[in-house]
């Protein structure tokens, strides 16, 4: 006779049986309807890259069907109320960019290399047959411009592109720490004019050049970086710089007078001189009136110095800013009206989060003190299904691909519905390392994986929205 436990057991093993034909069914079921979902956006994909290279758009990626004027070189312009670029050939043009598309990409130190290059060295052969496809890549997904930071490779495969210069770094300014640099020394002004000399005045006749960024997220107030006005830093200057002279005379232009000085701060100074002495002054109101008045000051002189170096060697191409990290204070905006053509901000917020509103009142604001079109010089969303940490980089991590893809839908439909915003351009190419790069960033913020291989979703949707750009932006 069988058993009430021998019985217990054999019906145990059926329901454990059934319970896992079951799972194995839900689970092909499962495999079977994400496999169907990703062919279908390979067929979507596909299809979308067969509409890119439409006759709607002329070899810089001008929209032929909207004019402006034709210089022969990049230039802006307001039409109908709506600010613009225009093409070499008269075409108006939003810039549609990536930035750090970079044969070498990141470097991680932990590893000794660059594992994406160590990849695409061995896939494509060279540099230029990487940027040869690449740019072929970045044309079928709707995008125009070669961002900040890219290879010298893909300035020449018939895109137009940007070039930063790094002027303040050249002088001795660190973007990490936040340092900076006098703008008003001599060897500030012999940076300018070097970087000018190499990096403008061989590219003053090219047509795909947009333009140049002189520096990017320098320090123009107290942030995450230091607690320090430039005032400050200023104050911490020898007595024979020519930055702690240039704050002096800015005092005593301002207050005429040492006692009237002495009366704001509360202080009993002998004389203007003395403050050159000093690496410290008060904290009160009036004194930090002051701080902020000295940021226009140093931010005036720093884009006159760019200026100056950049049209001497190219008269013909765009100053596209100084890739702000936020916006700054008015006083340091005010300071680069006259020396740009358009200005620049980095700006990594999520549209699902009260930053993204606050920010676009911030371009607004930015927009209302210069009377300048804006680039959005960087944005990026990074996504943990990517197997990427994403602890350390720019933005709030997401969930999904599909958040992503989501995310620079609303991000770029959002801006570009500003009749001030001129182009978009999104960071980076490549994911970063998952050790790690130069500074620690280990993110999914690229197009494509580190093996070159493009996020799908995220590409897909980009390209369907960057062939919309012009006419989200006009409004048509």
């Amino acid at each position: 006779m069988i058993g009430r436990k021998t019985i217990i057991g054999l019906v145990l093993i059926a329901s454990l049986g059934a319970l896992m034909t079951y799972h194995i069914i839900d689970l092909r079921n499962n495999l079977s309807a994400i496999s169907n979902r990703l062919r279908q956006l390979e067929e979507s994909f596909e299809a979308l890259k067969a509409l890119t290279p439409s006759s709607n758009y002329n070899e810089y990626g001008g929209l032929v069907s909207l004019k402006g004027q034709n210089t022969g070189f990049f230039h802006t312009e307001k039409i109908d109320g709506k600010f613009w670029l225009v093409d070499p050939e008269g075409n108006l043009f939003i810039s549609k960019g990536v930035n750090h598309v970079n044969y070498w990409s990141d470097y991680a130190p932990t590893l000794n290399l660059n594992p994406y290059n160590r990849l695409v060295s061995r896939k494509y052969g060279s540099a230029d047959a990487w940027a040869e496809e690449t740019v072929n890549r970045l044309r079928s997904w709707g995008f125009n411009t070669i961002g900040a930071w890219s290879s010298e490779e893909t300035f020449t495969k018939g895109m137009p592109y940007t070039i930063i210069l790094n002027i303040a770094l050249e002088a001795g300014a660190d973007w990490e720490s936040g340092n900076i640099t006098d703008y008003f020394s001599e060897d500030f002004a012999k940076a300018a004019d070097e970087a000018a000399a190499e990096l403008c005045a061989p590219r003053r006749d090219d047509r795909y050049l947009i333009g140049y960024f002189t520096d990017n997220e320098l320090r123009w107030t107290a942030d995450w970086r230091s607690q320090r006005e430039i005032f400050d830093d200023y104050m911490l200057l020898s007595p024979d710089a020519e930055g702690k002279k240039a704050l002096v005379e800015y005092l005593e232009e301002k207050h005429t007078t040492i006692s009237s000085l002495n009366q704001a701060w509360g202080t009993t100074f002998p004389s203007f001189e003395e403050i050159l002495t000093l690496r410290e002054t008060p904290r009160n109101q009036a004194a930090d009136s002051d701080r902020l008045g000295f940021i226009e000051v140093a931010s005036r002189r720093y884009f006159q110095t760019c200026h100056s170096a950049i049209r001497k060697y190219d008269p013909n191409h765009l100053i596209l800013g100084v890739r702000y990290a936020f916006k700054p204070p008015d006083e340091a905006l005010k300071g680069c009206v006259g020396y740009v053509d358009v200005l620049s901000m980095n700006c990594y917020a999520n549209p699902d989060r009260r930053e993204f509103r606050d920010a676009l009142i911030n371009f607004e604001k930015t927009h209302n003190v210069t009377g300048l079109p804006i680039m959005v010089t960087e944005f990026s969303f990074k996504a943990m299904d990517s197997g990427l940490p994403n602890t350390r980089g720019a933005g709030v991590p997401v969930n999904t691909q599909s958040d992503r893809a989501d995310f620079y839908e609303e991000y770029v439909k959002t801006f570009l519905a500003q009749p001030f915003i001129v182009g978009y351009h999104w960071f980076q190419y490549a994911d970063q390392p998952a050790e790690g790069r130069f500074d620690g960033e280990n993110s999914n913020f690229g197009l494509v994986t580190i093996q070159d291989e493009p996020w799908s979703i995220l590409v897909e949707r980009a390209t369907a929205v960057n062939l919309q750009a012009e006419q989200l932006h006009s409004g048509e």
